[in-house]
């Protein structure tokens, strides 16, 4: 599977943006699909996570309330709308796709994406 993720770029607190991750290559909707961040200095991290028919979804607690993650199989794309967007979201996100119902932890994600950078101002 090739990802490829877009969407970032640069906006206030406050702010919204919607990351967009295509997939080709195998059969998007079997994968479970991911989204994760790592910020400057620190590790990747997870943020949010869909299973492969869209019905079970898992957020990292900073993000809950804040971001959605949703996917359309018939356009092999998973979604990330973010809102209320703070500084501290500031991070280079990054797709990826596994076999896991709703994975959470790196080692469940078997393709990954480049990243896409966001940066929130103050």
């Amino acid at each position: 599977v090739q990802l490829q993720a877009s969407g970032g770029g640069f906006v206030q607190a406050g702010g919204s943006l919607r990351l967009s991750c295509v997939a080709s290559g195998r059969t998007f909707s079997v994968y479970a699909m991911g989204w994760f961040r790592q910020a400057p200095g620190k590790e990747r991290e997870f943020v949010a996570s869909i299973s492969w028919s869209g019905t079970i979804a898992a957020y990292t607690d900073s993000v809950k309330g804040r971001f959605t993650i949703s996917r359309d199989n018939a356009n092999n794309t998973v979604y990330l709308r973010m809102t209320s967007l703070k500084p501290e979201d500031t991070a280079v996100y990054y797709c990826a796709a596994g076999k896991s119902v709703v994975g959470q932890r790196r080692n469940e994600f078997d393709y990954w994406g480049q990243g896409t950078k966001v940066t929130v101002s103050s």
